[in-house]
């Protein structure tokens, strides 16, 4: 595992675990399989001071191939984290200039395609099988996902 703190210090607005929890999700990510919470503790040189405290879940498929979409390519045997691709914020926003409102994106290099581990099921893979037909063998693309590949 690499993990590189590029921007571990951050500040990111979250969303609560649970409606009385006091832990915040800062990222997650379902492409790499990782989140990233926040949450103040007492501090344990001071108990009457609160610390913040970041906790990072990942986890890593098994049998995760290098290309999702291909079964038969070998199995992946490493995973790259930088924390601060994972918490940059590719959502647009409206932003006010000079009277005009424009959409403005958040996050730097966010056109730069993403490295997924496993399938995120919003999304629609299909890999290419042999299909005999009529005596000629052709290349029929077959989803991967199916749920989302096909609406009901």
């Amino acid at each position: 595992f690499v993990i590189d703190s590029g921007i571990a210090y951050s500040v990111l607005a979250g969303y609560p675990v649970g409606p009385n929890n006091k832990e915040y999700v800062l990222v997650n990510n379902k492409c790499q399989c990782v989140t990233v919470t926040s949450k103040f503790v007492p501090s344990k040189e001071n108990p009457d001071e609160e610390v913040l405290e970041r906790n990072i879940r990942i986890i890593v498929p098994l049998k995760a191939r290098e290309n999702i979409s291909d079964p038969l390519s070998p199995l992946r045997t490493t995973f790259v984290y930088r924390l601060s691709e994972l918490c940059k914020n590719c959502e647009p926003t409206e932003i006010e200039l000079g009277g005009a409102i424009h959409q403005a994106q958040q996050g730097n290099s966010c056109e730069e395609p993403q490295t997924c581990y496993t399938y995120n099921r919003n999304q629609c893979y299909s890999s290419p099988v042999p299909l005999l037909h009529h005596g000629e063998v052709r290349q029929v693309p077959a989803a991967l996902t199916p749920a989302s590949c096909f609406s009901e």
